[in-house]
């Protein structure tokens, strides 16, 4: 097991409605992409950005399991990709209650989610980045201002292809940011 790093989402990929997860592998260079659909891209661009939720009126609902399990006393120790399956990643929680660790099922995106919004460290299988991992040029991390620059590509897409609503949760995502830079 390798531990890797949500870096970018990009939207406009071929299949309608979807985006692209990319997960960074520091040690080799190298970069899973994970095809995900737009709320789920929204629910993890959130959890990246955590001084952006702060404008959502309401808990998401994987801001409602992060409290459902801290009033239980639960914790997200870690969260493992563990195999791909044609074309479908799966993932497992380890969530501990300070006296057992259990292995709990979840769909990728979810496991992600809750890895940020907990601090819990995200990890990957090594036939999973063998399997899927693509080696990039340049792998620095990204900083505040790529994130900006992508979300703005990612606006001129949803324009170019008439789709206003996600344009808007775009939009919003980039007021946000330049908000806190002001």
């Amino acid at each position: 097991m390798k531990q890797v790093y949500p870096t970018t989402i990009q939207s406009g990929m071929s299949q309608t409605g979807s985006c692209l997860l990319m997960l960074h592998e520091p040690e080799g260079g190298r970069q899973i992409p994970i095809v995900i659909g737009r709320s789920e891209a929204q629910c993890i661009l959130l959890a990246l950005h955590p001084e952006e939720s702060g404008r959502i009126r309401r808990p998401t609902t994987h801001q409602l399991m992060v409290e459902m399990m801290n009033t239980y006393g639960l914790t997200v120790s870690k969260v493992v990709i563990e195999k791909v399956v044609e074309g479908v990643f799966y993932a497992t929680l380890h969530v501990s209650d300070g006296f057992n660790e259990h292995r709990i099922d979840s769909r990728t995106t979810d496991a992600v989610t809750l890895a940020l919004l907990t601090g819990a460290p995200l990890f990957a299988d090594e036939r999973v980045i063998e399997e899927t991992g693509v080696k990039v040029e340049n792998d620095r991390p990204k900083g505040k201002e790529d994130r900006l620059e992508d979300l703005e590509e990612e606006l001129r897409r949803c324009e170019e292809n008439e789709d206003y609503e996600h344009a808007a949760e775009v939009q919003r995502l980039i007021d946000m940011i330049k908000q806190k830079e002001a």
